[in-house]
């Protein structure tokens, strides 16, 4: 282990403090022994025990780790999460672990957060990935130094096995407590652990080394492709949105990390809902020949195509109902539909009606199946969907956009698109002005 002492050694300066998660098992006892005897201030050493209260052990095991920092000299603290049940207790307890290092680092300035994790989690990891799907750097499991927001996540562990670890801390007397749940096979990584690893290991005791070294030379290609794709962004996207016929020119394992980026930036600590079909039916978006369709994702997100363009966004439920009379000004979906005494405009933006033509009271609703609409210098009705296509309205404000109607429900315009033939030349009879804006 004088690798590791070395490396911690040429870690720290002066008065630098350093977080360290302890659990009491095998691998975190011997990387506080290694702390310990490096060249920081054991004072600097603040540890971090996280009492899961899962099994009648865990206070004892507490208070096991609370001992041995005493005995140290280091700075102990600890919580006890609450009693959890349901699915994916794991991915919780991480949550929790992490906000509490975090609180730590900052409440001591801390620059470093260390764990435990050795070369068997690596390997463990870098499989459970390829299994479950991933990402170019989900499948590089984890780094030896990470650099976050606040402090630099540090793992000294990572070019050691278990069996090292259990031989060293059993050579020098370091103690520690084993989680007897490690050995149940009802946990995924466990299945992993002895029933595959165990395997690559009679191939070749060494396995780890050939993950570390996968591992740093996927994560170098990730980090080229990352600045890659930085760079070209811009070509791609317009603000939050792709522009289709520009992602098109790139080969497909560009577009793939382009989408998982957008993805990404939608859904930030989300993100590990999202999987590989789900950005390979979003390219299959891309090339359907449909101009407008869009695709459902998980956490009620919902991708759109609209003619060029590719966005994001909640899942609205449609608006089915959505009905408001219009008297002298209606607020719609962040615009305005307001009765005037007089216009200059003789746009779309403006329609003239003779009262004598329509049922009053007028209203404005959001489009229906079926909606039709007989539009002015024409002889027949035309389907409301057919407008929005004609006019490149994209998917997702159709169903918001205002359509004002009379009372038999006849629609009389389209603010902004179109009006019917119910709209008045400006030298003829008119009693009603009503403009969009």
């Amino acid at each position: 282990m004088n690798d590791v002492i070395n490396y911690l050694n040429k870690l720290f300066n002066t008065n630098e403090r350093v977080v360290v998660g302890i659990s009491g098992g095998p691998d975190s006892m011997l990387l506080l022994n290694l702390l310990v005897n490096s060249n920081i201030d054991n004072q600097d050493i603040i540890v971090a025990h996280i009492n899961h209260n899962v099994r009648s052990v865990s206070d004892e095991e507490e208070e096991f780790v609370k001992s041995v920092c005493t005995e140290y000299g280091v700075v102990f603290h600890s919580i006890k999460l609450p009693k959890k049940t349901g699915n994916n207790f794991e991915k919780w307890a991480r949550e929790r672990r992490y906000e509490f290092y975090e609180k730590l680092i900052d409440n001591y300035n801390a620059k470093y957060l260390m764990t435990a994790h050795h070369g068997d989690d690596l390997v463990e990891t870098i499989l459970m990935k390829i299994v479950r799907g991933s990402n170019l750097k989900g499948y590089s499991g984890f780094a030896k130094e990470e650099v976050r927001d606040k402090y630099i996540l540090v793992r000294p562990l990572i070019s050691k096995t278990k069996d090292e670890i259990i031989f060293y801390n059993d050579k020098h007397n370091i103690k520690y407590v084993i989680d007897e749940s490690n050995s149940s096979l009802l946990y995924t990584r466990n299945r992993y652990r002895h029933n595959i690893l165990r395997k690559f290991k009679e191939e070749d005791p060494n396995v780890h080394f050939k993950f570390l070294e996968f591992s740093e030379n996927l994560k170098d290609i990730s980090n080229f492709f990352e600045r890659y794709i930085n760079i070209e962004k811009n070509k791609v996207f317009d603000t939050d949105k792709i522009i289709i016929d520009k992602i098109k020119l790139y080969e497909k394992v560009v577009q793939r990390q382009f989408i998982y980026n957008w993805l990404f930036d939608n859904y930030q600590d989300r993100i590990s809902c999202i999987n590989r079909s789900h950005i390979d039916n979003i390219i299959s978006l891309i090339y359907n020949e449909r101009p407008n369709i869009s695709l459902d994702l998980p956490g009620n997100k919902q991708v759109v195509k609209s003619y060029n363009k590719l966005s994001i966004g909640d899942n609205k439920t449609k608006i089915t109902d959505k009905k408001i009379e219009i008297e002298n000004r209606v607020v719609w979906n962040k615009r305005e539909i307001i009765r005037v005494n007089n216009s200059d405009l003789s746009s779309n933006y403006v329609i003239y009606l003779n009262s004598d033509d329509i049922k009053l009271p007028l209203y404005v609703r959001n489009r229906k199946d079926g909606d039709r609409i007989k539009i002015k210098n024409m002889d027949h009705y035309k389907k409301v969907k057919d407008v929005f296509i004609n006019e490149k309205i994209e998917i997702n404000k159709r169903d918001e956009w205002p359509i004002v109607v009379d009372s038999n429900d006849e629609i009389l315009w389209i603010p902004g698109l179109k009006k019917s033939h119910f709209d008045s030349q400006k030298s003829k009879k008119y009693d009603i002005i009503l403009e969009y804006h």
